[in-house]
């Protein structure tokens, strides 16, 4: 289905957030929505598929006006949108879950949804249990469910709002494979993201969109200096890691093993040096998190000895390891990192009190205004964290981070930020490795463990690998590796 989108606007107050943006899609293709975060990608979409009413412009389906106003208009006319956390019920069934917004409510038969649904199921490749509840399916499983309901409810355009946060390497995959079959059969896709990677893979054509508007619309392929200047209107500077060889040890593991009901991680012996930067990659579940959470002294280890800068720091609390300068930033910067409700100001005094129970608010918010301004975070001193965009909620977990900062400890430091986000977060962490701060990170970002570590340790099926030198990676050996082609004095093995 032909989709054209003429002149759209729309305005939430002060913020003009779609500014007379006009857009087509070819049935048959797939159609990037490219932009930083805030660029008005969103808005657009939901304008779209019904969910945020335009104050101006026009929608044009194979050539034809019509008015969406609500998304079961949308739907009706052959709209659907896959949102970054998907709409289901989690406390229902797969099944349930599929018939839901199906003609006949009550009326309508079990064993027919259940074949309908299988025999998408198939079509598309998904390995998906109807009977299963939905809260025990991954974020990758849930958008296959919500795809496979969408399209049986006839849906001939697919909106994917940045699908690819939070899935892992497997899904990604076949999340591409089942957009270009959709393609082939002639439905049109829209593709909203901010990573050029993802753009690059799978779409035909990307629309550009940089405050509010329409930047650019270029054919894919075509050169990354294109669509960056068009994202930020000017080229942004890769940082480069400086080429230091240290020998100093921040981090020593001795004979160290760690066990939990489903994992038992022995990673041996490891030393991790001042300034180096060591990729932690693998499937997700793999034991990248449990390592964090053993150096970041909230996983105790079942054998063996921790030592950072010299002190042993085996089985101390919490409380010393931040003491003792080492910082952990979760992935869930909302669940685990920060804590609703509270503003940015009050986060400050948090990580700064030091008298007792009482608090210096003037002092405080003095190092608030600081960190603002230092970190370059888009909010004022009240602020509630949960209000910031992810980008600045990550540009806040590093202001609280202790100083000096001797180990640094990251779940997918730069997952789900814009282009321009990613770089300034890289500034920040290798500016910390020149002043001697050692980091260990976890990604599932393939080119940013090559891009940015001194050596990778791969966690794959079981096993853990031993220190592999950068240099001696290609982005194909990793995954090799990942997927389990590697032999190594170290394992991990499930009880």
């Amino acid at each position: 289905m032909k989709i054209e989108l003429l002149n759209i606007s729309k305005r939430f107050g002060s913020v003009q957030a779609n500014d007379d943006v006009s857009l087509t899609v070819q049935a048959g293709s797939i159609h990037g929505l490219l932009g930083e975060n805030g660029a008005g990608k969103s808005t657009l979409v939901k304008v779209l598929s019904g969910f945020i009413s335009r104050d101006a412009g026009a929608v044009l389906l194979d050539g034809f006006p019509i008015e969406i106003k609500t998304p079961a208009d949308a739907i009706r006319a052959g709209v659907g949108m896959l949102h970054q956390d998907p709409l289901d019920f989690p406390p229902l069934s797969v099944l349930n879950n599929f018939m839901v917004g199906k003609l006949g409510g009550i009326f309508i038969n079990p064993r027919s949804a259940s074949r309908d649904f299988k025999r998408l199921a198939t079509e598309f490749n998904f390995q998906l249990d109807v009977n299963e509840l939905v809260s025990n399916l991954t974020v990758g499983e849930r958008q296959q469910l919500e795809i496979l309901r969408l399209l049986s409810l006839g849906v001939k355009t697919l909106i994917l709002d940045e699908p690819t946060t939070g899935i892992s390497a497997s899904q990604k995959v076949a999340l591409f494979d089942a957009m270009k079959h959709l393609a082939a059969q002639g439905k049109s896709v829209i593709f909203v993201s901010h990573k050029l990677e993802d753009v690059e893979a799978l779409c035909d054509e990307v629309t550009v969109m940089r405050q509010g508007k329409a930047a650019g619309h270029l054919p894919i392929p075509c050169p990354d200096e294109k669509l960056i200047a068009l994202m930020f209107g000017r080229e942004l500077a890769l940082p480069l890691k400086p080429n230091t060889c240290r020998t100093t040890p921040a981090l020593e593991l001795r004979d160290v093993t760690i066990a939990t009901d489903r994992l038992t991680l022995r990673l041996g012996n490891l030393t991790v040096c001042q300034g180096e930067v060591i990729g932690l990659a693998g499937l997700e579940g793999s034991g990248q998190q449990l390592l964090l959470l053993l150096c970041a002294g909230l996983l105790p280890a079942s054998t063996g000895s921790l030592t950072i800068n010299g002190e042993d720091m085996t089985l101390k609390p919490y409380k010393e390891f931040l003491q003792a300068g080492i910082g952990y930033s979760p992935a869930d910067r909302l669940k685990d990192g920060l804590i609703r409700g509270l503003s940015i100001h009050e986060h400050v005094a948090l990580r700064h009190v030091s008298r007792g129970w009482f608090v210096d608010w003037q002092e405080t918010l003095q190092r608030t205004l600081q960190a603002i301004a230092l970190f370059n975070i888009r909010g004022k001193p009240q602020t509630l964290v949960e209000r910031l965009s992810g980008g600045n909620q990550q540009r806040t977990q590093l202001a609280l981070l202790p100083v000096p900062l001797n180990l640094l400890l990251m779940e997918h430091p730069t997952r789900g930020l814009d282009i321009e986000s990613v770089l300034w977060v890289w500034q920040q962490l290798i500016a910390r490795c020149e002043s001697g701060t050692a980091i260990l990170f976890m990604s599932s970002d393939l080119d940013e463990i090559m891009q940015y570590s001194d050596r990778v340790l791969v966690f794959s099926g079981g096993e853990v690998s031993e220190l592999i030198d950068v240099a001696d990676l290609t982005v194909e050996r990793l995954g090799q590796t990942i997927g389990g082609r590697f032999s190594s004095q170290l394992s991990a093995v499930h009880p």
